[in-house]
């Protein structure tokens, strides 16, 4: 072999590496148009018929089976509705992927053809509509349309798939049952575990991402303030829950803006205040129900202690007894900050913009929504965790309008490049992560 033929020998067997690598699977547009029908009928499947947190048993139950359909199995001892599949596809890392299941009671005003009418009864006892305002449907489906195409071409890829169907991540409870139930466990730990949310900010076919904080802590808060009721036309003889009630959630709202520090974000949210059932009498007490938000555990600290110091200083100044004072009632589990792996999410940002294109993947700010995802990440087995956003949004109303927040009964994703984008982004992400 002379000088020549060595040198091309040499070029060839350092190009085809990289020629393979350039040509490695990808999921294709014609591939998506292939499945979308029936990814559109099941997403109309699980937006028309909605459950509400901790009671997911249909949904679980069609999660489960399309899981199983494909070949995975399937764990169920998980806590509620919780359920992971595991499919197991020679040696490789092992890659989680997770969704919600659970729907909002909330009446739809989308005016979609098919908006829910669903109703159900919630944790206490109501009727109420039921709507999946936050998007899960959407999760679900994606979900399910990543299964379906990693099973397709698992030639492509080698490692463990896991998939979990995740329940009451709404109310904040899902994945505390699944830790609280072993779910690493009995499932393979995960090398890395994903997720992602529909968006309400940003244009179905893009995808958003943050390193590090990316969503708040949440803790739910109750607190029944006390009074001394008697005849409405009498108020002298009475000490006014409702009066009492109005001047704390007055000095609730000066927590963040006159205590906390403007760079540590935060939320007060007095979501829910019940007291009194006729006109004419002044009740004995006040329920409210409240959410805080922050991304730090000096700042949850400093807020909940500031709700106690004002419950007992205003009862007190009522004229209330030191045991009549406002009780406050945290709820367990609280949802801890949401932080996605800094060198995983740049790893999966340079995999988004190789498929989908660079100007369809934006940066996002941190928001002060609430994730449970955040526990994927925060076990004995640390697991390297990313949640990205998925637009939902109509182009077409990406005009400058206020456009409908999750949890809005007017907040209708665009499904077909929703679906599309979704299916395409977690499914390339997965593969990514396969190729250690």
């Amino acid at each position: 072999m002379n000088y020549i033929q060595k040198w091309r020998f040499a070029l060839i067997a350092f190009c085809l590496p990289l020629v393979l690598w350039a040509q490695k699977f990808e999921v294709s547009d014609d591939y998506l148009d292939e499945i979308y029908p029936s990814l559109e009928e099941l997403y109309i499947h699980f937006h028309q018929n909605p459950e509400l947190s901790m009671q997911e048993e249909e949904t679980s139950t069609l999660m489960t089976q399309n899981l199983r359909d494909l070949g995975f199995e399937i764990i169920t001892d998980l806590g509620a509705t919780n359920r992971a599949g595991i499919f197991r596809n020679g040696e490789g890392p092992v890659v989680l992927i997770r969704a919600d299941m659970d729907a909002l009671p909330v009446r739809e005003q989308t005016g979609l053809p098919y908006a829910s009418e669903a109703r159900g009864v919630n944790a206490e006892g109501d009727s109420t509509a039921i709507m999946h305002a936050c998007g899960h449907d959407v999760h679900m489906t994606v979900f399910t349309g990543v299964a379906r195409t990693l099973v397709r071409y698992k030639d492509e890829w080698s490692g463990t798939l896991v998939m979990v169907a995740q329940a009451a991540e709404e109310a904040g409870l899902g994945a505390d049952l699944l830790f609280k139930n072993k779910l690493y466990d009995k499932v393979p730990k995960p090398d890395y575990a994903l997720a992602l949310h529909t968006s309400s900010y940003h244009e179905a076919g893009k995808v958003g991402y943050k390193s590090g904080p990316v969503l708040a802590s949440v803790d739910m808060i109750d607190i029944t303030v006390h009074g001394q009721g008697g005849h409405g036309a009498a108020p002298h003889t009475t000490i006014d829950p409702i009066v009492l009630s109005a001047q704390l959630i007055e000095s609730f709202q000066t927590i963040v803006s006159r205590e906390n520090n403007p760079f540590d974000p935060a939320v007060v949210t007095v979501g829910s205040i019940h007291g009194g059932k006729v006109h004419n009498v002044i009740p004995d007490e006040v329920k409210l129900q409240l959410t805080i938000r922050s991304y730090s555990t000096e700042v949850r600290n400093k807020i909940i202690s500031a709700l106690e110091r004002k419950c007992n200083s205003l009862a007190k100044a009522a004229g209330l007894k030191e045991e009549q004072y406002p009780d406050i009632k945290i709820r367990d589990p609280y949802t801890p900050t949401t932080i996605n792996d800094k060198a995983l999410t740049e790893r999966l940002v340079g995999v988004f913009k190789n498929v989908l294109g660079e100007e369809n993947v934006v940066e996002t700010p941190a928001y002060t929504f609430g994730e449970d995802f955040s526990r994927f990440g925060l076990q004995d087995h640390k697991v390297p965790i990313c949640l990205f956003w998925l637009g939902a949004v109509d182009p077409e109303k990406m005009d400058g309008r206020d456009l409908p927040s999750l949890h809005s009964p007017f907040f209708a994703p665009l499904p077909e490049p929703t679906l599309k984008t979704g299916v395409k982004a977690m499914t390339s992400a997965a593969l990514e992560l396969f190729e250690e």
